[in-house]
């Protein structure tokens, strides 16, 4: 009931539209079951000439001395007539309305997902694939909308059919009625086994579909590595299985319907034999004692609209399993609480000036294999400082903590003698910009990746700090100068172009702090040549972290912090590691003689 109850709040906005179709609904409900009620009594009274006195007819006890026979079939065709009209518009309005209700909510719910996805710490985005996520956020939102679209209110509605439906058939003739309801226990029991075949379906299907979107996900990712080390027959194969799979479990799912749906249909069949066997006897033997024409008539309709609601109710059941363990996969990530939120008892500005201190920070992705240990050191206003060791030495754990995409365990990180904790996530990205090796540009303009839409940014703006940078020459070659669409991850243009445009980006949004991790470790030598020179610019007057493998491009930093395994081994000026002649002078030693 909890998770019903919390189902529930996504209709809130959309009450008006709910119980708008719910009454449609309801109202259609009540008036399907006439039209078979009239029809048999314009077969009774205008086709087979029953005599209304005796109370033999499909309506008794009404008086009918105002129709006539020139003037009454043409006044109930009209009723019969205008009361299929009103269904079918009512039906109209009911299927509209209801998916409207579900688009809606599915829009909802998506927004909300996303929203809650964007502050997410990268750490939740290492442990699950992205053809998870994509899966909660496009197909299971899909599914747990259709519980309101073609789930509760159908279900409600169909309820209310059979009830009516059963309660005319009684009026009519109770053992007509009789008769229709001998084969309903077996549709009973069949409906049971079919809710809990496919509730089990449903599950399998599921997990399948999450796990082909993740595979698929991953390898058009990595497309380019699996051709350069000719691995497409291996993921095929394993591509082949996986889809087998993501096969057999949606089979399993039409092998129920397969089998239900006959069952559904044949139990139908059975009540009408028993009905027509039943009604011939009685004709034959004693025309219109016991049954007429119109009686006949009309139970062979209330038998096909008993039997759809039970048929659909079963599966209108599913769905609304299916919207529930849909649902179950959403809530769990809405209540994933790996969100980063700063600490309520600190209103901290942010404003800030680019003082940075870690004081004994430890960290691990998986306690207890700490990356960094005790790591200790103070970085001033508008100071420039490197990072420099071996790959898996902890420089780029050091940047993700100060950015806040991972949450440090021991220790302490301040900026500006504030607590890092104290921040909200907002105020450290507005602050602090990140350069990475690996840039990722969107499928847009090269104006839209600079300004990542933001429309307090003009043209004019990026055009003059593009000039600053040194990289509007460039550009402007390019067809169609900022407006060239860089396609998809910018593959159409080379690292070196990528990043230049990656520092565009950085520089236009002024940040007080930056960072550049390994910004130049890819790159020609005439290419860095232009990204030296951006460096230069985009350092002038802010504190700046680098990360580099390459020692010739922090030459010029106020302080160079070598690490190794975690620790911080040395700390200082080039010349003075140099002179310390310690693991900074082997490294450079080592890159010099090989550049040499």
């Amino acid at each position: 009931m909890g998770r019903f109850k919390r189902i529930f709040q996504y209709l809130k906005p959309y009450r008006g539209v709910f119980f708008f179709t719910l009454f449609a609904t309801l109202f259609l409900a009540v008036l399907s079951p006439i039209r078979p009620f009239i029809i048999g009594f314009m077969i009774d009274k205008y086709v087979m000439g029953a005599s209304f006195e005796e109370g033999k007819s499909v309506i008794n006890n009404i008086d009918t001395s105002f129709f006539n026979e020139s003037n009454g079939l043409w006044y109930w065709t009209l009723v019969a007539i205008s009361t299929l009209i009103i269904e079918a518009v009512f039906r109209f309005i009911i299927v509209y309305a209801s998916n409207w209700l579900g688009q809606s909510i599915i829009k909802d719910i998506r927004n909300n997902l996303f929203s809650h996805l964007q502050g997410f710490k990268t750490q939740y985005f290492d442990k699950n694939p992205i053809g998870r996520v994509v899966t909660r956020l496009v197909s299971d939102t899909e599914a747990f909308a259709e519980i309101f679209s073609n789930g509760i209110i159908n279900i409600i509605g169909d309820v209310v059919t059979l009830l009516i439906v059963v309660t005319f058939m009684f009026t009519i003739n109770w053992k007509f009625t009789l008769m229709v309801l001998i084969p309903i226990p077996i549709l009973l029991y069949a409906t049971k086994i079919f809710k809990n075949s496919i509730k089990k379906a449903y599950q399998t299907e599921s997990k399948q579909v999450s796990k082909l979107n993740s595979f698929v996900q991953e390898r058009i990712i990595g497309m380019s590595l699996l051709q350069l080390f000719t691995r497409e027959k291996t993921e095929y194969d394993k591509f082949i299985n996986i889809n087998k799979e993501h096969r057999n479990a949606h089979i399993k799912t039409v092998w129920a319907y397969s089998i239900f749906f006959p069952v559904v249909e044949i139990l139908s069949s059975i009540s009408i034999a028993f009905v027509i066997f039943y009604a011939s006897y009685q004709i034959i033997d004693n025309p219109l004692k016991e049954v007429s024409g119109g009686q006949l008539f009309a139970f062979i309709l209330y038998i096909n609209m008993l039997y759809r609601p039970i048929r659909m109710l079963a599966d209108k059941f599913n769905v609304l399993q299916r919207g529930l363990v849909r649902s179950k996969n959403i809530f769990e990530v809405l209540d994933d609480d790996q969100k980063i939120t700063p600490k309520e008892e600190h209103t901290i500005s942010d404003d800030f000036k680019g003082n940075v201190s870690f004081e004994d920070v430890s960290f691990a992705y998986n306690e207890p294999e700490y990356v960094l240990k005790n790591v200790s050191f103070n970085i001033k206003e508008g100071e420039t400082v490197a990072f420099v060791g071996a790959t898996g030495a902890g420089k780029s754990t050091i940047i993700n903590i100060l950015g806040r995409f991972y949450e440090y365990q021991k220790g302490s990180v301040k900026i500006d003698d504030n607590d890092l904790r104290s921040f909200s996530s907002a105020s450290i990205r507005k602050n602090i910009a990140v350069v990475l090796q690996d840039i990722f540009l969107f499928s847009d303009s090269i104006y839209n990746n600079i300004t990542l839409y933001n429309k307090n940014i003009t043209k004019t703006q990026v055009i003059e700090a593009a000039k600053k940078v040194g990289v509007h020459d460039f550009i402007s070659k390019l067809p169609g100068g900022y407006d060239f669409n860089v396609k998809e991850r910018g593959g159409v243009l080379s690292t070196g172009q990528r990043q230049l445009i990656s520092f565009i980006r950085a520089y236009i949004y002024n940040p007080k702090i930056l960072i550049l991790d390994e910004a130049t470790s890819s790159i020609d030598t005439e290419t860095e040549e232009m990204i030296q020179l951006a460096i230069d610019k985009l350092t002038e007057g802010r504190t700046s972290i680098i990360i580099a493998h390459r020692l010739s491009t922090i030459k010029n930093a106020s302080k160079i912090i070598v690490l190794e395994k975690g620790e911080i081994i040395e700390m200082g000026s080039h010349e003075e590691l140099m002179n310390n002649k310690g693991h900074y002078f082997n490294l450079h030693e080592i890159q010099f003689n090989h550049h040499s």
